[in-house]
């Protein structure tokens, strides 16, 4: 055979078996490309942009259940870990949804995983992403129902509250009628009456200024406010009731300390620290006020000699109608929300109010606000921190 179509037969074998093992090759790679998208199956395009903007909890799992992506919501909370959702009750809404083909909606209650952490509830749904994939979104109701339940203690608190006073003004009506032919009997439901009408429009005006602080209304107009003016006022408007009693309020020295704010609310503010302590101090006892700067701080004290607050009872003062002692409470005229409207003042403030007493030993109110400092300017003053008390 002549040596030239010897070449070219090698030539064509060789290119034969050439393409035959790149079809071979490029079959193999399709293959192998296949069983890489099986086993790590990617996000459809465009879910990890929508779960990126979602504030809800969000989770994609592929056929095997495992979480392709989750939000952080969903990892912080513990509801995936290691790539696989933790908590059963969801991980059951997500096998609804393969065994019916169907959306699942459900409520959840999530335990606290470490001591101290709060019980939540959420609003857990799931449907099918195409025919291979499941969506899991997961909205955290427990701040929705906690404002919930303090709505509706609150509502049930005030109508207690006012019953007391409405009732009363009803019943002294009648008295009076009935003894409209003497005076002395007139004059004595009259001003019994007017305790009443006092007392009732106490409460009412009690209930609007700390619904005001709650929503965040009241700080529009910050400005600088001297604490010892406000000191001297809330002494001031105090000095009848502890004069009938013989309690001395016992000023501090000048501080010539100033803070950004509302003079009228820590004014009311502090006209209850005082209150507070007049009527809880025995007579011819002492009450003491003063401020001093602590770090960057302002600590305005009201410290009383009175019957002392016990221990489990230090945060609950605070709380909306909370009395250590009722009947005398109310013999005093208290509302039973003063404190309630300190704490929402000093908070609406940038502050906190904090209370030390033992039984027997009396009570420490502090005001604590931030000082304001040559340096500063008048800005508007930081929304209150979110409390569990809040409407």
């Amino acid at each position: 055979m002549d040596a030239t179509w010897v070449v070219l037969l090698a030539l064509v074998l060789g290119m034969s078996m050439g393409a035959g093992l790149s079809v071979f090759i490029f079959a193999a790679v399709k293959r192998g490309d296949q069983a890489q998208k099986v086993i790590n199956p990617t996000v459809p395009d465009g879910v990890d942009q929508i779960l990126g903007v979602l504030e809800s909890i969000g989770i994609v799992l592929d056929a095997s259940d495992n979480v392709l992506k989750a939000s952080q919501g969903a990892l912080a909370l513990g509801i995936v870990r290691a790539e696989r959702i933790a908590v059963p009750e969801v991980q059951t809404i997500a096998d609804a949804v393969r065994r019916t083909g169907e959306p699942q909606t459900r409520r959840v209650t999530l335990e606290g995983a470490r001591s101290g952490e709060i019980t939540r509830i959420l609003s857990v749904r799931a449907a099918p992403l195409g025919t291979r994939y499941v969506v899991v979104l997961a909205n955290d109701l427990t701040e929705s129902i906690r404002l919930d339940e303090v709505r509706r203690d609150f509502i049930a608190n005030i109508s207690h509250e006012l019953k007391t006073p409405i009732g009363a003004i009803s019943v002294l009506t009648e008295a009076i009628a009935s003894a409209v032919e003497d005076p002395v009997q007139v004059r004595r439901f009259a001003e019994k009456m007017t305790t009443e009408a006092d007392r009732l429009a106490a409460l009412t005006a009690d209930i609007i200024n700390l619904s005001k602080l709650q929503a965040n209304q009241a700080l529009h107009m910050p400005e600088l406010v001297r604490i010892d003016d406000v000191i001297d006022r809330a002494i001031e408007s105090n000095a009848v009731v502890a004069g009938a009693r013989n309690v001395v309020i016992a000023r501090g020295e000048p501080s010539e300390l100033t803070v950004y704010g509302e003079d009228p609310l820590l004014t009311m503010a502090l006209q209850n620290l005082v209150s507070n302590a007049v009527q809880y101090s025995p007579d011819k006892s002492r009450v003491g006020v003063g401020a001093r700067l602590v770090d960057d701080v302002v600590e305005i004290s009201v410290t009383d000699q009175g019957v002392g607050i016990p221990k489990e009872d230090h945060d609950r003062v605070f709380e909306r109608f909370y009395r250590l002692d009722g009947a005398r409470s109310r013999n005093t005229g208290g509302t039973g929300l003063g404190l309630a409207i300190v704490k929402h003042t000093a908070q609406n403030h940038g502050g906190d109010v904090t209370v030390w007493s033992r039984p027997g030993q009396g009570s420490t109110f502090t005001l604590k606000l931030p000082v304001a400092t040559s340096d500063d300017h008048v800005t508007p003053i930081p929304a209150a921190r979110p409390e569990r008390t809040q409407i």
